[in-house]
């Protein structure tokens, strides 16, 4: 009888999707994404597990976990795997344009970025920007991605900072001129609609977002006239455009909308925010021209700001 070298590989297109579904801890997202079944994607890692005589996963009530060999054959895969994709990168390139692409938050992507995409492209016509945004923190190698920029604690030792924040009420000058509701100093809130991110958080009175701002001001003990939340912080600024109540605005990703008089804010009390957008670029990419030019072009951008 024979036996199988130990060192044959599998097929490869079982590593590949092993590797979409360790990263994910899901089948059925692995299997979207690799375009098959989820049942299709669950026998594929059965023949797996067959081919290499060990557990990969622990298959748990709706829930995965890797096993220690399912986790070391997935780092050597996600290696493996970037370096094909930076090579095949390398060898495209030259004769396509350059694609560059970019996880952050949907606030920051709205409310900062978008706006000034238009000079970096104009400045830049050979380079394409691929632009997610989404509340994940994705994996840059394993994902595809050159660089991210995220909303993570001050002090935050991954990545550059690009600025910090600053928190202020905002509203739309129609709130202050129309209603006849007095809003000239904090106390005033509480004859106000607050508007906020929805968070597990929130308990029935104080929304969770707002909590250190009224603490920092003596008014934890404030409740607002009410309150609407919305799943993203790109909504509830366009809530306060239209004037259906107070946000807190997070400085600068809101001064384009003071500067331009759509937002106002209706008394000088800022405080210092526990956060800060920091910018983080795949060590894979950083020698890429695009990346380069998209880091020089987001770091001058973040000092102009600041100065």
């Amino acid at each position: 009888m024979s036996t199988k070298p130990a060192d044959r590989l599998p097929p490869l297109q079982l590593l590949a999707a092993f590797e979409a579904a360790a990263r994910h801890l899901s089948f059925t997202h692995a299997a979207a994404e690799r375009f098959i079944t989820q049942s299709a994607m669950s026998r594929q890692m059965r023949a797996l597990e067959d081919e290499l005589g060990v557990p990969l996963f622990e298959r748990r009530h709706r829930a995965l976990a890797l096993t220690d060999d399912g986790q070391r054959l997935y780092s050597a895969c996600a290696t493996a795997l970037n370096s094909l994709r930076v090579a095949v990168r390398t060898l495209r390139e030259p004769h396509q344009r350059q694609v560059l692409a970019l996880t952050t938050t949907p606030g920051f992507a709205s409310l900062w970025l978008i706006p000034r995409l238009t000079a970096f492209t104009r400045a830049h016509p050979g380079i394409d920007v691929r632009l997610d945004a989404g509340l994940s923190n994705r994996n840059l190698a394993s994902e595809g991605f050159d660089l991210a920029i995220r909303y993570s604690p001050v002090g935050a030792a991954q990545g550059q900072q690009l600025f910090a924040e600053a928190m202020v009420p905002v509203c739309s000058p129609r709130l202050v001129g129309e209603l006849g509701l007095p809003l000239r100093e904090p106390p005033d809130l509480a004859r106000h609609t607050l508007l906020h991110l929805a968070m597990d958080s929130d308990s029935g009175g104080m929304p969770a977002e707002w909590e250190p701002w009224l603490g920092a001001w003596g008014l934890a003990d404030l409740r607002p006239a009410a309150r609407l939340s919305f799943s993203s912080y790109s909504e509830a600024i366009a809530a306060a455009v239209a004037g259906q109540g107070v946000a807190l605005g997070r400085r600068p990703l809101v001064d384009a909308l003071l500067a331009g008089g759509q937002l106002v804010t209706p008394f000088d009390a800022g405080i210092a925010s526990a956060r800060a957008y920091r910018l983080i670029v795949d060590p894979a990419a950083k020698s890429r021209p695009a990346v380069k030019s998209f880091v020089r072009w987001l770091l001058q951008e973040a000092t102009g700001l600041a100065s």
